[in-house]
């Protein structure tokens, strides 16, 4: 495995970006950040590291206001225009393109792969199904038209996805998968347990469906 800086070009300018490439292969899985971190974000960094040491590309970028070093995300309009672009890019030189992120990056991807994004696949790391406390205010109407597998990655302690109403919502997603990890909150932090050890679990849990699906060897 090894890493390449990258600069991605959009309407509203660039944005860094990191290409993780595996010994191996040319299917990548387009990774996008969360509200609260950035590209760096270090279990960002160490889950886009653990998938291509096994044979699934990774690349990392920046949304626009987290590029100009703001703290408030943009619209959602803005977010999927900056992802898109991204992932136009990474498809001209990979054979297979997933979308995926963290939380709010996840989730644009999402919109995306509704819209009829291209991609072969969708990993959703701490999806945001609905704001804490907020069970009425469901994200999921879009899910039912996104016609790719899903892979949900949530910890059973996510105040942003309450469990019943998540296996409610996954229930109706034939192409949906769930991977629950006992006890971690919405940053995949379990009381007691390594956050290295959990990363392992997403990273292996990832790779695995990916092979199920036919994207990887």
């Amino acid at each position: 495995m090894k890493t390449e800086a990258a600069t991605f070009e959009w309407e509203r300018g660039a944005v860094s970006g990191v290409w993780h490439h595996p010994d191996g292969g040319d299917t990548y899985l387009v990774l996008a950040h969360g509200a609260g971190g950035t590209m760096d974000t270090p279990s960002m960094r160490a889950f886009a590291d653990g998938i291509a040491e096994r044979g699934l590309g990774a690349v990392r970028f920046n949304f626009g206001y987290a590029e100009e070093g703001k703290r408030a995300p943009s619209k959602a309009a803005i977010l999927e225009s900056c992802f898109r672009s991204v992932a136009d890019r990474v498809a001209e030189r990979a054979a297979t393109v997933l979308l995926g992120g963290r939380s709010m990056g996840g989730r644009m991807g999402s919109h995306l792969a509704a819209a009829g994004y291209p991609a072969a696949g969708l990993v959703l790391l701490a999806y945001p199904l609905h704001p804490p406390g907020r069970f009425d205010r469901l994200r999921d109407a879009h899910l039912g038209e996104v016609r790719v597998p899903m892979l949900f990655l949530q910890g059973t302690n996510d105040a942003f996805a309450r469990p019943d109403l998540l296996a409610a919502t996954i229930g109706a997603l034939p192409l949906a998968t769930l991977h629950a990890i006992e006890g971690a909150d919405h940053s995949h932090r379990v009381k007691g347990r390594p956050q290295a050890e959990v990363v392992g679990e997403l990273v292996a849990t990832t790779v695995d469906w990916a092979r199920r699906i036919g994207v990887i060897a």
